[in-house]
């Protein structure tokens, strides 16, 4: 197929033409988790053309994906396929002429750089925090542009994050602790919020892979699918940010949620570096949906059968069922969050 054909009606776009295209088409984009978010921003940048897409996801297809997740089928729920693996068979039939290369990983502070080296630019379709702010200190050091989004229950936001202007930490301090931020595991998620960032996030990727971004031009948009209330607002730098103003990667060095497998036990211990002391209580009315609740002043527990949750106040926990590090911190970030 021509591709002058192909990308006929996205070159009579006057604000990409022909130059954007070509721009389009020798660029690198790394996508961050391909769930809800990251699924249809990658399968718009490939229908796009845009040249080569990195992708990297540490989970399997599940059927409660296949509400959202578009570039999935009830096979690969069926078969438990990785989801860096089903994103790129799909996405290589739906442009045969895109590079795409992935990565069933857990990205952290250990790989993150020799992960985005090379890359244009990096989208976020991640499902936790802590990842965020390490991805953000990982960018803002290389140089490399990155599209913040988020979306659960009916609402989302969009932040695109440039080497010129104000970072993830100038907009949201430090770390949310954890158990602070709902899930879409505990709160739930609808498909058209997550289509609809996903696409704010893929029209800010055509933006700055054409050269069509400047400071001035950075807004974070938030957005409601149910009551439809929509709002952009200009985010001004933090001058206590210390990414921004002194250089500081405290994420990127900190390294990433602490893993230790207990031997003999099939179990994994996970120990954050926040120290925060959790609300236990209101974390198990949350945690109710995965099962059934065990909780005092000390500790909780959820069995969520094949596994088991064990939460302390300083936010460590103890998964049972899996000597995986990359299923513990999976399920943390799906019921704890960050």
């Amino acid at each position: 197929m021509p591709a002058s054909e192909r990308y006929s009606r996205q070159v009579r776009f006057e604000p990409i033409g022909e130059a954007g295209q070509e721009r389009l088409a020798g660029s690198r984009v790394g996508v961050v988790g391909v769930g809800a978010l990251g699924s249809v921003v990658a399968e718009q940048l490939v229908r796009a053309g845009v040249g080569h897409i990195r992708i990297v996801d540490r989970d399997c297809v599940e059927v409660s994906n296949l509400q959202r997740q578009t570039l999935f089928e009830e096979e690969d729920a069926r078969q438990g396929i990785p989801k860096a693996v089903a994103a790129e068979r799909r996405l290589r039939r739906i442009n045969s002429e895109v590079t795409i290369e992935s990565t069933v990983d857990d990205l952290n502070s250990a790989n993150v750089e020799q992960w985005i080296s090379g890359l244009d630019l990096i989208v976020d379709g991640l499902d936790n925090f802590e990842t965020r702010f390490v991805l953000n200190d990982a960018s803002r050091k290389a140089g490399v542009p990155w599209i913040y989004g988020a979306a659960v229950g009916s609402y989302g936001l969009v932040l695109p994050v440039i080497p010129q202007g104000p970072c993830l930490r100038c907009a949201l301090g430090r770390l949310p602790s954890p158990g602070s931020s709902p899930t879409c595991d505990t709160a739930g998620v609808i498909a058209p919020i997550t289509a609809i960032i996903a696409s704010l996030q893929m029209s800010w990727a055509m933006r700055i892979l054409t050269g069509s971004v400047s400071e001035q031009d950075i807004r974070l948009t938030t957005a409601d699918a149910w009551s439809f209330r929509f709002r952009s607002v200009r985010l001004e730098w933090d001058a206590a940010c210390p990414l921004c103003a002194e250089g500081r990667t405290e994420y990127l060095e900190a390294g990433p949620l602490r893993s230790v497998t207990l031997c003999g036990r099939n179990a994994v211990q996970l120990i954050p570096d926040s120290g925060a002391e959790l609300d236990l209580a209101a974390l198990g009315r949350s945690l109710e949906t995965f099962g059934p609740v065990q909780t005092n002043e000390f500790v909780l527990r959820c069995s969520n059968p094949p596994y088991e949750l064990t939460l302390f106040r300083d936010g460590r926990a103890i998964i049972r069922g899996t000597e995986e590090a990359a299923v513990a911190r999976s399920l943390y970030s799906k019921m704890v969050g960050n």
